[in-house]
């Protein structure tokens, strides 16, 4: 089992930045790559950033350039730094941690709130 805990959501103004922690606990060996993901009001969840194990970042087109995903192994934390942030940005963000087998794992989701 892998437990994750998020934090670091809240409101913020157009053009401003939040950062965003997920600590992981548990059985982190297992995990293969970890990630962050939102969902916004009446719409679906969909991937922002993901980070494999071997270090390889991939992003949603919408916040390349404005988004950095990283991860402090010694504390078993990963990171989104949001920068540059639009209204559209706005919703619940989860962290997700992917095991090479098995079912995935998710936190608790934090809010973000971009106000116009």
């Amino acid at each position: 089992q892998v437990q994750l805990v998020e934090s670091g959501g809240g409101l913020v103004q157009a053009g401003g930045s939040l950062r965003l922690s997920c600590a992981a606990s548990g059985s982190t060996y297992q995990i293969s790559a970890m990630g962050w993901y939102r969902q916004a009001p009446e719409k679906q969840r969909e991937a922002v950033a993901t980070r494999t194990s071997a270090g390889t970042t991939n992003y949603a087109d919408s916040v390349k350039g404005r988004f950095t995903i990283s991860l402090d192994n010694a504390k078993n934390t990963v990171y989104l730094q949001m920068n540059n942030l639009k209204p559209e940005d706005t919703g619940v963000y989860y962290c997700a941690a992917h095991p090479q087998f098995g079912t995935n794992y998710w936190g608790q989701g934090t809010q973000v709130t971009v106000s116009s």
